[in-house]
């Protein structure tokens, strides 16, 4: 029997997720927090600063210690890197540690804004794919530049709904949708910025392919119960966006049949109720 609430997988190159929200493991109060999270908001792939993250087993606890790799998949971020040539490298350090090609992409202009350095992001993209990496792509929400790095192979576009841990939610719906409309060929996936379930919901309803937030839920007064309502409001707003929202309408649209009305009832004006 067909399922109405079937959905396709978010494929990215060979990976197909389940989940269409992408979670950060930053900013937790510790690891057991982290791991709940995690569990809780239902994602299938957690992103990792790798120049953050112990790697020194001696120096004590690790975050690879909670992250199930049989159950997720791990996305290495260039987190940090103000230049394509350490970016490339952190990278590549990645894969040489974690035996993935995957990446997420981030070359930053400056520590105050943490917006993404556009020359600096297209080169370390074309040298990363090049190299056959795997890169989900962090950039600003320019239309015209989401599709320059489309057109270079990465696997997914991810504009900022707005600046990295502001949780201002998305600030130019109206770019998203420009993205959302010319990028061909690779998932949109809204990255930085959401603050609350609503925004999730917004990229969502747009017509993302997902979502990717960290410090939404490791920032908020209760994590674990944030983790949960980001991962309903991920999922009810691609449910909205498969359904089609109805028109936005001027006047009232009558949700039931205006005939038999009760006699002696004054009529209603042509054109308002009932078209």
């Amino acid at each position: 029997m067909h399922n109405p609430l079937a959905d396709e997988p978010l494929r990215l190159g060979e990976i197909e997720l389940g989940s269409r929200l992408l979670v950060g493991t930053g900013k937790y109060k510790d690891l057991d927090e982290t791991a709940r999270a995690l569990e809780i908001s239902g994602t299938e792939m957690v992103t990792v600063a790798i120049r953050r993250v112990n790697l020194d087993a001696s120096k004590g606890p690790s975050l690879f210690d909670v992250i199930d790799r049989d159950r997720y998949h791990i996305l290495p971020n260039t987190a940090g890197c103000f230049d394509a040539a350490s970016a490339i490298r952190t990278a590549e350090l990645a894969r040489d540690l974690l035996g993935t090609t995957l990446v997420k992409l981030e070359v930053l202009g400056d520590e105050k804004t943490l917006l993404p350095d556009p020359v600096g992001t297209l080169e370390a993209t074309k040298e990363l794919v090049a190299q056959g990496f795997d890169v989900l792509v962090y950039t600003s929400d320019d239309p015209r530049m989401c599709v320059r790095l489309a057109e270079l192979g990465v696997r997914s576009v991810m504009p900022a709904g707005s600046p990295i841990g502001s949780g201002q939610g998305i600030l130019n719906t109206n770019a998203l949708r420009i993205i959302l409309e010319l990028v061909e060929g690779c998932p949109v996936i809204v990255d930085a910025g959401v603050g609350t379930a609503s925004d999730v919901s917004i990229a969502m309803e747009l017509g993302a392919e997902g979502v990717l937030l960290n410090s939404g839920i490791a920032l908020a007064h209760e994590p674990l119960r944030m983790a949960h309502a980001m991962r309903l409001a991920c999922e009810a707003g691609r449910h909205a966006y498969l359904a089609g929202r109805i028109p936005r309408r001027l006047y009232a649209n009558a949700s039931s049949p205006m005939q038999g009305r009760i006699a002696g009832a004054a009529p209603e004006p042509a054109g308002i109720a009932g078209e």
